[in-house]
Parts: C-alpha cells; structure tokens; sequence
C-alpha cells in the first residue's frame, strides 16, 4: 500500500527563525540521503520531492467559475509544506516505523498518509 511522508517544516526565511549554519544543511542533506537510500535499500521506495520555500509557490484556483493565479501559497501557517515522500509499504505500522526514522522530525513534522487510489502505469489503482 502506498503511502505519503508529508514533511512540514518552519520557512527558515521567517522572521525570527532560527538560521541554519551552512554546516547543519550539509548535515541534514546528508541525513536526508541516507534516509533516501535506505528507502531503495529496503524495495520501498517510489518517490520523493523537496519543495522550494513557500515565496515561490503560486496558487491556481477556478472557484469563480473564471482561473485565478496568483502568488504564494493558499494558507498562513507556522510550518509550510516542505517535501513528500512516497513510500510502499505493506501497512500503516510500516510506514509510521518509516516515518519514525525521517531526519527532519528533529526540526518539522511528518504526516503519514495512506493513498486511498494512485495512477500507476497509465490507470488508477484502488490499494
């Protein structure tokens, strides 16, 4: 069963927050590899995407019949949207042990959850 690591973390680039030195980057790029790896390693790996900082999302919308782009993200929030991973995985209890494990827990969140249908190999697939 596929699931999704969301990862939310504080936008280091809010006032007030701490600053990561350039030596802890190196090291939580580092953790997130060997993360990564060990992911591929294990045969449950299917994806994963670290996403730009939030000033650079752009927001799409239809909900007056017309499309609205506009920039930045929909909602406030201390912690932003800041990668996905997608994980196989036989159960809930595998991807929460999955999850325990994410590098970025020490400083952000993960919200694991099951995909209730994927497009996989060209159709959708119920689990």
């Amino acid at each position: 069963m596929r699931y999704s690591l969301i990862f939310h973390a504080p936008d280091p680039r809010e006032e007030g927050s701490p600053q990561p030195s350039p030596e802890a980057m190196a090291e939580m790029q580092k953790l997130m590899s060997d993360y990564a790896d060990a992911l591929y390693s294990a045969g449950v790996f299917i994806a994963a995407e670290m996403l730009e900082p939030t000033e650079q999302t752009t927001t799409v919308t239809r909900r007056t019949g017309s499309v609205v782009i506009e920039d930045g993200p929909f909602a406030a929030s201390k912690e932003s949207l800041a990668g996905v991973f997608i994980i196989d995985v036989e159960n809930r209890d595998a991807a929460l042990a999955w999850a325990e494990k994410f590098p970025g827990t020490n400083y952000g969140t993960i919200e694991v959850r099951a995909a209730a249908i994927s497009y996989i190999d060209g159709r959708w697939v119920q689990p």
